[in-house]
């Protein structure tokens, strides 16, 4: 059993060895063959790490005075705009035959008229009342003239009378020529001469009041007189104006009242459009006259007449035309803004003068208007200029620097910077979202 286990032993050593030959031949051959193909795999080419310049757009700082535009909107209006009524009552028996809404009616064309008849009946009887006053006062001053007259001999009268009675009175009482009743009588009829003269003076005493209140009578008649024609005038109601028919309700044959509106008219030869500006803007661009105001009121003072832009806002690249600066409409506390009124005639230049459409009442507008001039500005666009009022310019180095602004104005797309930048400087006008300071630019100036 021994020899057997000793036989044994060598044989398994062998087989080990063997194992482990192989190994090891195995793992030279991998050792190998990973150097050879090693040594057949080029080395990468080395390569320099450079820094990628950020593509922006940008714009050269010019230096340069600017006129501020304030805008704003507002619809045109007529400045002369009347509701017609009729100032008598009546039936109308004729109307304009193109009283329709938006017809030009000349200056003094009839418009419509009234039955005249009644008026015109009026106006006769007033007229013969006048006449009839006068004739009147005609015959007070001729019964006046003739009981002066008359007064002579009535004096004359009383005068015998008086003279009679004294000479029947003297014989009977120092003659005793004569009777009692002869005295008597004598003193009646004296009495009565006497009586017939003081009516006479009453009567002469009336007659200038009498013709007076006459006269007084005259002048009431020839106010009813003028009444009267006016009245009859009245029954012709005529245009003020050449202008456009609003609207109009009155038909033949209609009852009209006096204060019933029935027909309105504007005069589109002198137009207006109030604008409500921001009340900051206006105060410190908005020019205005220092001229001393006519009356010491605390308002503000007369606008500069400066000529405005007016665009249509369903055309504004098409339609433009001028108007003026007229004056200063209200101040509203509670949206602080200023109403300015901007005012246009028929003298007013259209800018555009190819376009066909005119400017009527009920447009609705942009309206520029020239203010105050800024002096030693930077236009920008508006998005340049971030909320924090800094901007992005490049630097000597051809990098990103963020430097801050003051921004003085703002119109539209641009802002204008008063502070913080230097003309030749190169300002970055894309958006940028976040860069990182010190950034390589690649600029392209526009």
């Amino acid at each position: 059993m021994e020899s057997k286990q000793t036989k044994k032993a060598p044989v398994r050593a062998k087989q080990v060895l063997i194992r482990i030959i192989i190994c090891l031949i195995v793992l030279l051959f991998g050792i190998l063959s990973m150097n050879r193909l090693s040594a057949l795999k080029k080395p990468p080419v080395e390569v320099k790490r450079t820094e990628q310049a950020l593509q922006v757009e940008g714009t050269i700082v010019k230096i340069e005075d600017i006129n501020v535009i304030l805008t704003g909107y507002g619809e045109i209006k007529a400045l002369n705009t009347v509701s017609i009524s009729p100032e008598i009552s009546g039936r109308v028996v004729h109307v304009h035959p193109r009283l329709d809404s938006g017809e030009i009616i000349p200056r003094n064309a009839i418009l419509f008229k009234i039955d005249s008849r009644v008026y015109a009946a009026t106006l006769e009887e007033a007229n013969a009342s006048l006449q009839q006053l006068k004739n009147t006062v005609l015959r007070l001053e001729k019964q006046f003239a003739l009981d002066r007259d008359r007064q002579k001999t009535i004096e004359r009268n009383q005068d015998l009378a008086q003279l009679e009675f004294k000479r029947i009175k003297e014989l009977y009482e120092i003659n005793d020529v004569g009777t009692r009743s002869g005295v008597d009588k004598a003193e009646q009829s004296y009495n009565a001469a006497l009586d017939q003269a003081d009516q006479m003076s009453r009567a002469l005493a009336l007659y200038p009041l009498q013709i007076q209140e006459v006269k007084s009578s005259i002048e009431a008649a020839k106010a009813r007189l003028t009444i009267a024609k006016v009245n009859l005038l009245r029954c012709r109601v005529t245009s003020p104006f050449t202008g456009r028919i609003k609207n109009a309700s009155i038909e033949i044959g209609q009852y009209v009242t006096p204060g019933q509106p029935v027909v309105s008219m504007a005069d589109d030869t002198l137009l207006e459009i109030q604008v409500s500006l921001d009340a900051r803007d206006a105060r410190q661009w908005l020019l205005f006259d220092n001229t001393p105001a006519e009356s010491l009121t605390t308002w503000f003072s007369k606008p500069t007449p400066v000529v405005c832009k007016l665009r249509w806002t369903e055309n504004p690249e098409a339609e433009l035309w001028a108007g003026i600066m007229d004056r200063v409409v209200q101040f509203d506390p509670q949206t602080r803004t200023l109403t300015v009124a901007v005012k246009l005639d028929t003298f007013s230049p259209q800018l555009d003068a190819t376009s066909p459409f005119p400017l009527v009442e009920g447009m609705f507008c942009i309206v520029d208007i020239p203010g105050k001039t800024l002096r030693n500005v930077v236009r920008l666009p508006r998005w340049s200029v971030s909320f924090e009022n800094t901007v992005y310019i490049l630097n000597d180095e051809s990098r990103l620097k963020t430097v801050p602004v003051t921004v003085i104005y703002a119109e539209g797309e641009n802002v204008f910077v008063s502070q913080g930048l230097s003309p030749g400087q190169t300002v970055v006008t894309t958006r940028l979202n976040d860069p990182l300071e010190n950034a390589l630019l690649a600029v392209t100036v526009k």
